[in-house]
């Protein structure tokens, strides 16, 4: 649909957005050591995908995973499906996502709420797959919860921020953000109408972005406006600000002073990206 490049959208209170750089490290090096054949064989990746991905037929109850794949606890792959990718696109998709959006997020919310959000929305994204289709025995991988869930603070947040983006893949065009994010979840909503079970799970993108529009209300930092409200105030300038009052006993004009204001079956091979 679209390439996400920049937004050109300056950091107000953090210096630095630390969580979502290791956030983006970690994804990158599990799918280098976990997801892609580049150290192990094809069958250890995919026998991965289950052992780690999200299986809502398991989560469930309606079926088991052999012995041999069980690593964790079931609960777990609410959030241990987000660090695993199909393949190297899908980690990129993701993970452009995450970095064009993800700072402003971290830097409206801090640190500690950004880290919240962002599991938050991995875990509701999940939550939306299995209740799309329970008895589905493929794993979901990917962090497409969480880029959607930032999607969904940011359009909030600055829908008026024009991002460069490459249409089609190839044209560089600077849109506002409520344009693009816009058109981007209606195409989410589009596609699970139209695929509701297919091999991408557009279930997870809808539950993030829910999660994401949700949790900004909330998360917040105090004084942080949504929709863009504060590049909207207007500042005086000197020449047009009122002179100030002279003191009854004064002869100069003083200065004004400022104040800071049963037995399951088990599973066969596949999986669904998220």
């Amino acid at each position: 649909m679209f390439i996400p490049l920049s937004d050109g959208n300056s950091l107000k209170h953090i210096k630095l957005q630390y969580v979502t750089l290791i956030i983006i490290a970690f994804n990158c090096l599990v799918w280098l050591l976990l997801g892609s054949s580049m150290f192990y064989p094809q069958e250890t990746v995919q026998a991965a995908s289950y052992s780690y991905g999200f299986i809502p037929a398991v989560v469930n109850g309606y079926q088991v995973l052999p012995d041999e794949l069980i690593r964790m606890p079931e609960a777990w792959s609410f959030v241990t499906y987000s660090f695993f990718h199909g393949d190297f696109m899908h980690l990129a998709g993701n993970m452009l996502f995450i970095w064009v959006f993800g700072d402003n997020v971290e830097d409206a919310f801090g640190h500690l709420k950004y880290f919240l959000f962002y599991f938050i929305c991995v875990a509701v994204g999940a939550l939306f797959h299995s209740w799309v289709d329970p008895q589905s025995a493929l794993p979901l991988i990917g962090a497409s919860g969480a880029a959607a869930g930032i999607v969904g603070a940011y359009i909030l947040l600055h829908p008026k921020i024009r991002i460069w983006i490459l249409a089609l893949g190839r044209i560089p065009l600077r849109i506002p953000a409520i344009f693009v994010l816009g058109a981007w979840i209606l195409f989410q909503i589009y596609s699970f109408a139209i695929d509701p079970n297919g091999q991408v799970s557009f279930a997870a993108h809808i539950g993030g972005i829910i999660a994401g529009m949700v949790l900004i209300v909330f998360f917040r930092r105090k004084g942080v406006s949504l929709f863009d409200r504060d590049i909207d105030v207007v500042i005086p300038s000197p020449s047009s600000a009122p002179l100030p009052e002279q003191a009854p006993s004064a002869s100069k004009t003083q200065t004004p002073v400022s104040r800071p204001s049963s037995k399951r079956p088990k599973i066969k091979w596949g999986r669904n990206k998220g």
